[in-house]
């Protein structure tokens, strides 16, 4: 979330110009789930320009907003992270895939069976959803996303994780003020983290 539809869409683009210098160092196959990322990120953002544009609503936008943050990041992180974690973290790293998973179908099905839509509220875009059970879910959610960060292996991954844990709770509190969110700039220094995250392979491949 950002705080207007031109930040939106300035992060977005800066975001996805990240990713793709990402993909651009990747060598290996599974090294590019997690660098493609920031592009999805990117993406993410620049649909949600619409959504301010749009003036909220149930529209396409918002779906789309949705599903991207919902079950494909709760499946595409922990996936990403089991693709490029070291041997010895691999068995670990089969939780919080699991949790994302199951996390995933439900929030699919309350997003294939009740509507999303979005508001305005002043310098933030509220989402309201129709999923249950909320605690079980954002436990799975973060268990999928941050722990399998925090459970890589890797200590790149593991700064990354501890960065998105403590954007995403910056985020949180200051969307229950309804002030201006601090997302743009957290997806932005977690793609800086990862193009790091890239490099380095290259350095020691």
């Amino acid at each position: 979330m950002c705080w207007s539809a031109t930040a939106d869409l300035v992060a977005g683009s800066g975001v996805a110009a990240a990713g793709v210098a990402c993909v651009a160092l990747v060598r290996r196959g599974r090294e590019l789930p997690l660098a493609a990322l920031p592009l999805l990120l990117g993406a993410h953002q620049i649909v949600e320009s619409v959504v301010w544009h749009s003036g909220g609503g149930g529209g396409p936008a918002t779906v789309a907003w949705a599903v991207i943050a919902l079950p494909l990041l709760a499946v595409w992180v922990p996936a990403g992270v089991m693709c490029v974690a070291p041997p010895h973290a691999r068995f670990r790293l089969v939780f919080p895939l699991a949790a994302g998973a199951v996390t995933a179908a439900s929030l699919a099905h309350g997003l294939a069976t009740a509507p999303v839509t979005a508001e305005i509220r002043g310098h933030t875009v509220g989402y309201v959803l129709h999923v249950s059970p909320v605690p079980q879910l954002v436990m799975g959610y973060l268990l999928a996303t941050v722990g399998s960060l925090l459970l890589s292996g890797d200590r790149r991954l593991l700064v990354l994780g501890l960065l998105v844990a403590v954007g995403a709770t910056a985020c949180w509190a200051l969307w229950r003020l309804e002030f201006v969110s601090t997302w743009c700039a957290v997806a932005a220094l977690c793609s800086v983290v990862l193009f790091g995250w890239m490099r380095a392979r290259r350095t020691t491949a």
